[in-house]
């Protein structure tokens, strides 16, 4: 830390200097000809450019020096002549700049005679003077909890990282296309809530001054979008944010982001047929090839994609039926050397237990897991040959769920019914969302619905082990 302090001294005491001879060490507007990536592309020699960027190298060699440049898009290097742009511009200001200080250059475009294209600099405009040094002098953050906690300087230090971010933009971008493209509309629903609904889990509560109420931040946009299908609104998508007040982990983080979909007149197999398109165009246009690497395992997304049966497996492995009683389950898992560690455990719990067990093995190909236990879902039809089971879909790639889809329920009397039902040992829903039973009563089309996990969709694609290297500010524990 001691060093630190010392390098920051330092670069203070360059600050204060050109303070000193009247130069604003925090610049102000800059227009620049063209990002560095562009000039560097159009090069033509000897031709006139205007550009900024940060310092991320520097190379002297006496009355003239070397530096690398970079803005978002690439980087360049810069030549710079004492003679040429005059002894008080070089020792006053050039000689004081330190790696990681912004700049702003114009020159004109020539060539070393090792062929590296380079700005030969007639003006340097200081845009901003940086007063901490850059980690290990721009060989990269290695740190996983510095890099999260200091995204800015991951994202200077390390081009990997940005380049995830940028294909994360690009994914989303895809996905709007794609929908926009079979005409869904989208659409953006409230953040806060006065009832938390639309999925299960425990949410965030704050409270609003001027209507003195408890609001919970959304669990899921899912009772909106489905009374805009209510309002005359077939095809309608959100990108939103979602909120769960639960554990951290590789895979989970209390705010992260979902594609919600929405199709009257559709089904569960209309979603399937949906997400199968989805995934293969924005697999195309992104990385332009359907095999894809996730950890150890390539996948292969070409479609179809299979499907596989819950309630056939967990007959076949523990000889359990969606009709026997919870005691019944919990005996017979048991039996199989499953641990219950709580005494007074639902029904849908023990699915839930279930469900993790059983994550099919999806090495090399999606998978579409049909055949879902009804309490698992009561937002969802219930299939006719049985109803015990639900008409819904779970999508795992590379042994990750991604998507959830169903054929929703439109029946407001059996809605308002399983409403109740989910209120006995539900985490986070107190009360009956009456309005949207309301809504229902006014007669909502049949219609399929469809959620993806943005983030775990990056994740899959970019082949980035933790969710918290696909979100920019992950949610971490203060420091001390």
């Amino acid at each position: 830390m001691q060093e630190m302090n010392e390098f920051v001294r330092q670069r203070i005491d360059k600050l204060n200097c050109f303070k000193e001879i009247g130069i604003s060490p925090y610049g102000g507007r800059f227009d620049k000809s063209q990002n560095i990536d562009s000039l560097v592309k159009s090069y033509e020699e000897g031709r006139g450019v205007r550009t900024a960027g940060r310092i991320t190298a520097l190379r002297e060699h006496g009355k003239s020096s070397f530096f690398d440049l970079r803005d978002s898009s690439a980087k360049i290097q810069v030549y710079i002549k004492q003679n040429t742009i005059g002894d008080e511009v070089y020792n006053n200001i050039f000689k004081r700049l330190d790696i990681g200080d912004i700049l702003g250059v114009e020159g004109k475009l020539c060539k070393t005679r090792t062929g590296e294209i380079t700005i030969a600099a007639s003006e340097i405009t200081l845009l901003a003077k940086g007063l901490r040094p850059l980690p290990e002098k721009w060989h990269g953050l290695k740190d996983i909890e510095i890099r999260y906690r200091q995204r800015y300087v991951d994202l200077m230090v390390n081009e990997d990282v940005r380049r995830v971010f940028e294909l994360r933009s690009k994914i989303i971008s895809k996905i709007r296309s794609f929908l926009d493209g079979k005409d869904f509309l989208e659409v953006e629903t409230p953040m806060m809530h006065s009832l938390a609904g639309g999925a299960a889990g425990e949410p965030f509560k704050t409270h609003h001054k001027a209507l003195d109420i408890d609001l919970y931040l959304r669990l899921a946009p899912e009772l909106y979008l489905k009374r805009l299908l209510v309002g005359g609104f077939d095809k309608v998508y959100e990108v939103n944010r979602n909120f769960r007040n639960e554990g951290i982990s590789i895979r989970h983080n209390p705010e992260f982001t979902m594609l919600e979909v929405y199709e009257a007149y559709s089904d569960c197999e209309g979603m399937m047929r949906l997400t199968e398109e989805l995934f293969s165009y924005v697999a195309k246009e992104v990385l332009g090839t359907l095999k894809i690497k996730f950890g150890e395992q390539d996948i292969d997304l070409t479609t179809p994609w299979p499907r596989w049966s819950f309630a056939d497996e967990i007959k076949k492995r523990y000889d359990i039926a969606s009709d026997d009683p919870a005691k019944e389950w919990i005996r017979k898992l048991k039996e199989k050397g499953v641990d219950f560690k709580g005494k007074d455990i639902t029904r849908s719990q023990i699915v839930n237990i279930i469900s993790e067990m059983l994550e099919p093995e999806t090495k090399d190909k999606p998978m579409f897991v049909v055949d879902l236990f009804s309490e698992l879902c009561p937002l969802a039809k219930r299939k006719k040959d049985n109803p015990l089971l639900t008409d819904r879909f779970e999508l795992f790639i590379g042994g990750m769920e991604v998507a959830n889809a169903y054929s929703e329920l439109n029946d407001p009397i059996e809605q308002k019914k399983r409403f109740k039902e989910q209120l006995v040992g539900q985490e986070g829903i107190k009360k009956i969302d009456e309005d949207f039973v309301t809504a229902l009563e006014y007669g909502m089309p049949p219609a399929g619905g469809l959620g993806i996990g943005i983030d775990r969709l990056v994740m899959l694609f970019l082949n980035q082990p933790s969710i918290r290297d696909v979100i920019l500010f992950p949610q971490l524990k203060p420091e001390k």
